[in-house]
């Protein structure tokens, strides 16, 4: 088999979990207020099995695209080896962490919980979303931080130079300070993967169309387009907004925008200078 059949069937793979992850999450609502568990591992094992895919593709096509030259890629390559070899407790989603850990919501009443994002350049939002903890991110992938939870795979100047890529391309410095400054702890501060994740996927198909590998089959072909020509991910900008949980149900998991915030307090900064 030639390489670039290779290649095709990795793409095949990655928009067949793509489309089951899709699925998992169009399923969700229903499912959570029959079996919260099942339907909350339903998604959370579908963006796993992305990640394992979107590894997959690194594997046989890093020649042609270079994944550690862009935040998004290095990030999805990154957490995919992290969950994979799982010899920490790190990168437990949100809907996870809310709802099973401590048996439901109401152990959490009280708290606010930070979500950073990016956003679409075209204005319309990423539907779905998955969010980890930013902090278990900077404890894995940080040399500087000396966790014992660091990736040991990738060491000295190749583990900075991984982590200043991710840093920097993703605006994490922002978002760090952002939380700092509205004083959410720090291990209630979540940062969306699903925006990086699109970005990652259309580099990558991208660049493979360019170089003439066929998407094939249903699934493959029916994200190309989008993934080619249409999404497009704004990683120099990011969006925040909060989950205040105050006892109110389902309401407290709408999460409440705070760039109005932001902006009143640019403004009034700007009135004092």
């Amino acid at each position: 088999m030639d390489s670039s059949k290779i290649i095709e069937n990795a793409v095949s793979k990655l928009a067949n979990t793509m489309r089951i992850y899709g699925e998992a999450h169009s399923r969700f609502g229903d499912l959570f207020k029959i079996d919260a568990e099942e339907a909350i591992d339903n998604v959370d094992r579908g963006f796993e099995m992305k990640l394992e895919a979107f590894h997959t593709l690194y594997d046989v096509s890093k020649n042609l695209f270079p994944y550690f030259d862009h935040g998004d890629t290095a990030l999805m390559v990154a957490i995919r080896n992290a969950t994979h070899h799982r010899d920490h407790p790190l990168f437990i989603s949100l809907k996870r962490r809310l709802h099973l850990e401590r048996g439901g919501i109401g152990p959490w009443l009280g708290a606010s919980f930070l979500l950073a994002s990016h956003p679409t350049t075209h204005g319309a939002p990423i539907l779905m979303s998955h969010h980890i903890r930013l902090d278990d991110l900077d404890a894995r992938l940080d040399p500087s931080r000396a966790s014992p939870y660091l990736d040991v795979s990738v060491k000295g100047t190749k583990a900075t130079n991984r982590f200043t890529v991710i840093d920097s391309q993703l605006g994490l410095p922002e978002i760090r300070a952002f939380r700092s400054q509205h004083r959410y702890p720090d291990d209630q501060a979540y940062l969306d993967l699903m925006p990086i994740f699109v970005s990652a996927t259309c580099k990558v198909f991208k660049a493979l169309k360019a170089e003439g590998i066929n998407f094939n089959g249903f699934d493959a072909s029916t994200y190309l387009i989008p993934f080619t020509s249409e999404l497009d991910i704004d990683l120099s900008s990011r969006r925040f907004s909060q989950l205040r949980l105050r006892g109110f149900g389902p309401l407290d998991l709408i999460p409440i925008p705070i760039k109005q915030e932001r902006n009143l307090e640019s403004a009034a900064k700007a009135d004092r200078a």
